[in-house]
């Protein structure tokens, strides 16, 4: 029987200034941007400075961490930086100074001093991209971990919110972190949200992307179970209601969880405006996701297999539009739908003032030629500009992709069986959906299973005044948002 192998101890810092500073040249490979310099104090004592260019405040560095040091009469200076911790670790000390900080080695002690310098170029907060709104803030989330902590404490400040900060990935080092109001999250959601976090071991974690995908509860289904946003105003909303975000470095897209498919058809606008207004504009929304994903196969169905239930003069419309068209109505679908995705992605990937431009210019010319060159009937271009605005209607651009993409195999149940392929489509569809949990929270909640104080806030919004509890299904410890008068 083998003997287990003894754990490795983690290497330590040498008392000997000059091996320490050969130990971190060796382990960094003599980099290029690796600054080391190297003082002595009036008291006598050598010190050594380490940091990397590009990464560390060198203002802060020069003009007070240097002039501490130097001008220390004893061995332990004085530093004017609020942010100072120690470490005994070697490895401790080269992650420090890889992730912006500045490492202080001095000769005849072992531990290094860790000073908080962290700075870099970075993007300045402006409006979310992908999340624009009318009425409301217009900040949002960029690449640097800080700011993007600091705009969620800017709104909720609260003594509860919780930070737990960490570093995901072996090498890539990624500071991570889960955030949550304590006393009003659910523990055991807590627990299997750190559960899910730790068991990611990989090397590199690119960004919060990677994380949405290793901890989805079903990584086959093409709906997404974690939401994805640039708004902290969203965070900040989340958190109140017993979710938890996490806010991933070098990345302006940020997770909240879980989710339920009705939360993806909320916008924050709906809390910025009148009631009345924010009800008829989710309704419209619900309206608009169903054209998008059952409307071009309701036009296959009705064309091929089901003349009849046209009115007689819709019928010989359609019928005159579609005179001298050499293809049959699913493949004029298909064709159209297809070149429809290829100008969205190709305006997607273009500068932003060519991509709009090939989006529009090129929707409306290529449509107008396919209908003068009789490739394409006009009706069939009606039809998918309408598809097309419908999807865009939707405030996630995530769950507006999986709707495309169901949507192409409704289609195809469509050219195969007609309105009964639509029918059963829409009954795996609603199976699927009803089977999709997040984070132990059913994906069809409040309706399945049902909790009918929570369809105040659903497909109406409520006034505020009869928003009186949070969420029930998230089952949180503080139940109420406000007092009962």
């Amino acid at each position: 029987m083998k003997e287990p192998k003894a754990a490795v101890q983690p290497a330590e810092l040498s008392s000997s200034l000059a091996e320490n500073i050969e130990q971190i040249r060796s382990k960094l490979g003599n980099a290029a941007d690796l600054l080391v310099s190297e003082h002595c104090s009036k008291s006598g004592v050598k010190y050594a400075v380490f940091c990397i260019d590009g990464l560390s405040n060198r203002l802060i560095i020069q003009e007070h961490l240097l002039e501490a040091l130097i001008g220390s009469e004893s061995d332990k200076a004085e530093l004017p930086v609020q942010e100072i911790k120690s470490t005994r670790r070697l490895d401790d000390a080269i992650i420090s100074i890889l992730s912006g900080d500045t490492v202080v080695l001095m000769e005849g002690m072992s531990d290094a001093w860790i000073v908080g310098t962290k700075t870099w170029n970075s993007r300045s907060v402006e409006e979310p991209q992908t999340e624009a709104l009318i009425r409301g803030p217009r900040d949002g989330f960029t690449e640097s971990f800080r700011t993007n902590t600091a705009l969620i404490r800017r709104r909720l400040r609260d003594p509860n919110l919780r930070f737990e900060s960490f570093q995901l990935g072996r090498r890539s080092r990624t500071d991570v972190s889960i955030v949550y109001v304590e006393g009003i999250v659910n523990d055991q959601l807590l627990q299997e949200v750190r559960r899910r976090i730790h068991t990611i071991d990989v090397d590199d974690v690119t960004g919060s992307g990677f994380i949405e995908q290793w901890i989805s509860d079903h990584f086959l289904s093409p709906f997404p179970q974690i939401m994805s946003t640039e708004r902290p105003d969203k965070v900040t909303a989340a958190l109140m209601q017993g979710k938890i975000a996490i806010v991933v470095d070098n990345t302006p897209f940020q997770l909240i969880m879980p989710m339920t498919i009705f939360s993806f058809f909320h916008s924050p606008e709906d809390y910025y405006q009148n009631w009345t207004i924010s009800t008829v504009i989710r309704v419209m929304r619900f309206g608009a996701a169903f054209l998008a994903t059952f409307l071009p196969a309701f036009y296959i169905a009705l064309l091929e297999y089901h003349h009849g239930m046209l009115p007689s003069q819709l019928a010989f419309s359609i019928a005159g539009s579609r005179e001298g068209v050499p293809f049959p109505a699913v493949v004029e679908a298909f064709a159209m739908e297809a070149t429809l995705e290829l100008l969205r992605e190709a305006g997607v990937r273009l500068p932003k003032p060519i991509g709009q431009t090939i989006g529009i210019v090129g929707g409306l010319v290529i449509g107008e030629a396919a209908v003068r060159a009789g490739i394409v009937s006009p009706i069939m271009v009606i039809v998918v500009a309408i598809t097309a605005i419908s999807s865009f209607s939707l405030p996630s651009y995530t769950f507006a992709i999986s709707l495309r993409m169901i949507r192409f195999l409704i289609m195809l149940a469509a050219a195969l069986f007609g309105l009964y392929g639509i029918v059963l489509s829409y009954i795996v569809l609603n199976i699927h959906i009803a089977n999709l949990m997040s984070f132990g929270i059913p994906y069809a909640t409040p309706f399945a299973p049902t909790f009918t104080a929570d369809w105040k806030d659903l497909l109406l919004r409520a006034p505020f005044r009869l928003l009186t509890g949070r969420p029930r299904m998230m089952r949180t410890k503080d139940k109420n948002r406000m007092k009962n008068k």
